[in-house]
């Protein structure tokens, strides 16, 4: 045995370890949340539904995570006792989802389906990155599962992620990839009205300007005329008039100002006959559901919400009972709390991006205020063991929109703190083992009779480290597809 062998044994021990880690993780895991939803609704009869405590309507369930190539995104209608009554994974990315008034079983949604490049030509964004979609607006009857195409539109670059219908020719359509708002005649496929936000913001704040500046990912259109736009990337909700553009002093938060907004999700609009003007928020990145009340011309914060387990919450519908219906994206679930804070229901979905319950109106059209609702605020209460202070520690020093990328996008689904952890422990083991192997390669070839010695275990333990490397990427790309 020489000098390499002992550094040899231990870089394969610790690697071994650390598949045999993540392959536990994987097995605990068990079943994704969303492949119990891989059925077909004609399994479910509905004589099978029933009330269960205040759940009287439909909740259905938008899912993002097709928006990486490869996979698809999912659209589920469960019944109150968990049944299901519809699934979909047609598109590569569904977003928001609103009642339709044709019936009470029947949805609006927007989804996003990745393209052949060849579709959509040769931009600027296809040289880049060859980000060619289709965004299409669709009607979905849930019970006998026909489709209806309101609108469809090509596009290099971005997506949409909210659409409102206006009437039966126009929708008011957030255009992530053009950071516009703007109102189309489906019939005619003119755009009738545009706000852009380079007409109102200073370039010089949000993303970069030249990619992901805004990241506008929700419009709705109000009761008065106005409409107010979510500007993710700004930490801003704001509101426009459509004839003068952005409404002086109603803008609820700053850029960089993290104590009120950090890059939140579709806010959703109460006025004041039922208790507002207030916004209910997603407050992403600050891992919490929170609501601004406007008291005297400015917004004063009347309501948080959040747990242990929530972690990049992107959408909160209140409910006429005063129950509020929270996605969680990277907790893996939506749940519904009520006026004390307490989760009375969950419902356990990979990646989710946006719920509604139907039959309580429009997102939060039917729900009163946190004021006058009187509903208590609920914080997560610190962790106070010796794992938890590591984690918490370590999630510190990384900023936690690399967290909520890496968690959201890149990880698959079963992937907790520890396991990603060990996953870069691993694929630091096999860059130091492997940066060792090269340099032993190196020593040993000024000395011919040394490198006829040497040359055998270290092709071997190349082809020990090329063959963990393939098994670490196997086992991922398995992981991320069930």
């Amino acid at each position: 045995m020489n000098g390499r062998t002992p550094p040899r044994v231990l870089l394969a021990v610790v690697a071994l370890g650390l598949l045999v880690s993540l392959a536990v993780g994987f097995v605990i895991a068990g079943q994704s949340p969303n492949q119990r939803y891989d059925q077909s609704a004609d399994l479910l009869p509905e004589e099978r539904e029933q009330v269960v405590g205040d759940r009287r309507g439909v909740t259905v369930v938008t899912v993002q995570k097709g928006d990486m190539r490869g996979l698809s995104g999912e659209l589920v209608a469960v019944r109150p006792n968990g049944s299901v009554l519809y699934h979909t994974d047609r598109y590569s990315s569904y977003w928001d989802v609103d009642p339709s008034p044709t019936g009470d079983r029947t949805v609006t949604y927007i989804a996003t389906k990745w393209l052949n490049e060849s579709v959509c030509g040769s931009g600027p964004m296809l040289a880049d990155r060859g980000d060619c979609r289709r965004n299409v607006v669709e009607r979905l009857n849930l019970t006998t599962g026909e489709r209806t195409r309101l609108y469809a539109h090509r596009m290099e670059g971005g997506r949409w992620h909210d659409v409102d219908v206006i009437n039966d020719t126009h929708l008011l359509v957030g255009d992530i990839g053009n950071e516009a708002v703007f109102v189309v005649d489906t019939s005619s496929g003119i755009r009738e009205w545009t706000w852009t936000a380079e007409s109102d913001l200073p370039i010089t704040g949000g993303g970069e300007y030249d990619e992901d500046w805004v990241h506008l990912n929700d419009v709705e259109l109000l009761d008065d005329g106005r409409i107010m736009v979510d500007l993710r990337n700004q930490d801003q909700v704001a509101f426009l008039n459509r004839s003068t553009g952005l409404v002086a002093n109603w803008t609820l938060g700053s850029e960089d100002d993290y104590e009120i907004l950090r890059e939140q999700h579709n806010p959703d609009y109460i006025p004041a006959e039922r208790g507002g003007p207030a916004v209910v928020v997603a407050d992403s990145e600050n891992d919490r559901i929170v609501e601004y009340q406007r008291e005297e011309g400015d917004w004063k914060r009347t309501w948080t919400w959040t747990d242990e387990q929530m972690q990049w919450p992107r959408d909160a519908d209140r409910l006429p009972n005063g129950h509020t219906l929270v996605t969680d994206t990277i907790g893996d679930r939506v749940v519904e709390v009520n006026e004390a804070g307490e989760i009375v229901w969950t419902l356990p979905v990979d990646r989710a991006y946006e719920a509604e319950r139907l039959g309580t109106g429009d997102e939060s059209a039917g729900g009163p205020s946190a004021v006058r609702a009187t509903l208590e605020s609920n914080r997560a209460e610190p962790r106070s063991g010796p794992a938890d202070r590591f984690e918490e520690a370590v999630r510190g020093v990384v900023p936690i929109e690399v967290q909520n990328g890496l968690l959201g996008y890149f990880f698959p689904w079963w992937m907790g703190f520890y396991d990603v952890l060990a996953t870069f422990a691993l694929v630091g083991t096999l860059a130091v083992w492997g940066g060792l192997e090269l340099w032993w390669s190196s020593v040993s070839l000024p000395d011919r009779e040394s490198l006829g010695r040497e040359s055998v275990p270290s092709i071997r333990s190349i082809l020990l480290l090329a063959a963990l490397a393939v098994v670490g990427y196997v086992a991922s790309v398995v992981a991320s597809l069930v």
